[in-house]
This record gives structure tokens, C-alpha cells and sequence, in this order.
């Protein structure tokens, strides 16, 4: 090989070993490039998540919404926001008072023992029925099954005031209340469940649908509302006022013959 030719060879190599570099720290820089995109996206994504998830966290749960949501009162209601419920005949000289919350295990034991005698005195015109719903068991333990079975309760009373008392009294039955700990109330279909035991609820659609859309939870929130801020020096369920004045001073009445005794006298009174 000539000296020219070696020379020439060697040129050749060097070129295509510049190109061959080239092309390699072209490949670098891209990998290079990707690599940081990738974290880029991956940092942003963390801290979208993150932002999400302060955001989730400091969006008003759907119960704490419910508070200012605008209220669809159930038919069968008057006063503010449909509050007042009270069934009964209109020639029923005073009105009892009742305040109760779903989850309340004495409120079931009443309903269990007293119930059927309550509502024999509502359809006989001895008095009227008012009804207060609370929710406070569902705060002291987070929970809400108070609040979706009032709600149910508001979809009960749109159909009529008879599948109301109905409803409230398989709801506080020993088959369907669950203990004060399990908050069974909260699922809509078990609400359901109890509701097909009533005649003018089951496989009642309209009723169903109110239940599961939440129809009446602005409305529970409005009455346990009601509840919270009474004037009648209700602290706990069951509550027992007529003419502003508690019957039972604090003490469950959970016999017919206490019920007939305090009731009887504030009719006289």
C-alpha cells in the first residue's frame, strides 16, 4: 500500500469515527431528554395527585353539603324548609311532640312497646302527632345511617302520612334496627329492604327513587337542624313535649301505662 493510500485510509477512519460520535452523543442527548421529561411528568403528576387529594380532603362531604343545598320538602309538611310534620286528626284538642332520632335504640324500645298505642290515640283524635327528627348519634360516631333513614323517612312521608308512621315503626322494629354501633342505615337498599315490608312502599318506584337520589337529604339536614336548636329543652331521644313542656323530664317512657299516665295529664292540663 502506497503512503498516499494509507493516508487516505486513515482519513476515512477518523471521519466515520466523528460521525459515529456524533450520532452517539445525538442518542445521549435524547435519552438525556426523555429522562427529565419523564420526571418532569412525574413530579407534576405527584403533584397533581397531591393537589387532588387537598382538594378532596377540603371539599365538603356530601352530608356536610346537604346542610346548604337547597331543600325539596316532602308533601304532607309545613312550616320552614317543611319541618313541621304533624298527622292527625284536626278536631284533636293538643299536640304531642315527638322527638326521636333513627338510630336511637330507647327510640325503638318505645316504638316496640308504645307504638301501636301512640297511633291508636293519633287515629282516635285523642291528639295530634308532631314529629322531630335528629341525627346526633351519626355524630358522635362519624356516622350516617341517622341521616340517610330520615331522609328515607321524608320519601315515606311525600307518599302519605300513613306509610310514615309505617315505615317509622318497621325502621325501630326488632327485625330491621340495627344496634347503636352498626350503622346498617347508612345503605340505601337495606332501607329499601325495610320499606317493601310496608304495603304503600313496596316496589314503590317513586319512593325508591327519592331514596337512592337523595331526594329529601337536605330536608333531614334541615330537620335535625330543627332538632339541634329546639326551644323545648330537648337534649336527648325519645322526647316527649305538649304545650312546651317535657312529659317524661328525661326518662323514657317505655310502658303504656307511663305513657297514658303523662300523657293523659297534660291533656287534662
Amino acid at each position: 500500500m502506497s503512503k498516499r493510500n494509507s493516508q487516505s485510509a486513515k482519513t476515512a477512519a477518523r471521519e466515520r469515527l466523528r460521525i459515529e460520535r456524533e450520532r452517539q452523543a445525538k442518542r445521549d442527548k435524547a435519552k438525556r431528554q426523555i429522562i427529565v421529561a419523564a420526571s418532569v411528568v412525574a413530579v407534576l403528576a405527584a403533584a397533581g395527585g397531591i393537589g387532588y387529594a387537598v382538594v378532596q380532603n377540603n371539599k365538603p362531604s356530601h352530608w356536610e353539603a346537604a346542610k346548604s343545598a337547597k331543600v325539596v320538602a316532602p308533601a304532607n309538611t309545613t312550616g320552614t324548609n317543611g319541618t313541621t310534620v304533624v298527622i292527625g286528626k284536626d278536631s284533636a284538642p293538643k299536640t304531642l311532640k315527638v322527638y326521636e332520632d333513627p338510630r336511637c335504640p330507647v327510640c325503638a324500645e318505645f316504638e316496640q312497646t308504645v307504638g301501636s298505642t301512640v297511633k291508636q290515640d293519633i287515629d282516635s283524635g285523642k291528639f295530634k302527632f308532631q314529629y322531630v327528627g335528629a341525627t346526633f348519634i351519626d355524630s358522635h360516631d362519624n356516622g350516617e345511617g341517622s341521616k340517610n333513614a330520615l331522609s328515607a323517612l321524608g320519601a315515606a312521608l311525600n307518599v302519605s302520612p300513613e306509610a310514615f308512621l309505617e315505615y317509622k315503626s318497621a325502621l325501630y322494629s326488632a327485625k330491621w334496627h340495627p344496634d347503636e354501633t352498626t350503622d346498617k342505615f347508612k345503605d340505601d337498599s337495606y332501607l329499601i329492604k325495610v320499606a317493601d315490608t310496608v304495603p304503600a312502599l313496596k316496589n314503590n318506584t317513586k319512593f325508591q327513587d327519592a331514596v337512592k337520589k337523595g331526594t329529601y337529604d337536605a330536608w333531614a339536614m334541615a330537620m335535625s337542624k330543627t332538632f339541634d336548636k329546639n326551644k323545648d329543652g330537648v337534649t336527648g331521644t325519645p322526647g316527649f313535649v305538649m304545650d312546651g313542656k317535657q312529659l317524661n323530664g328525661g326518662t323514657p317512657l317505655l310502658t303504656v301505662a307511663d305513657f297514658n299516665r303523662v300523657v293523659d295529664a297534660a291533656l287534662k292540663g
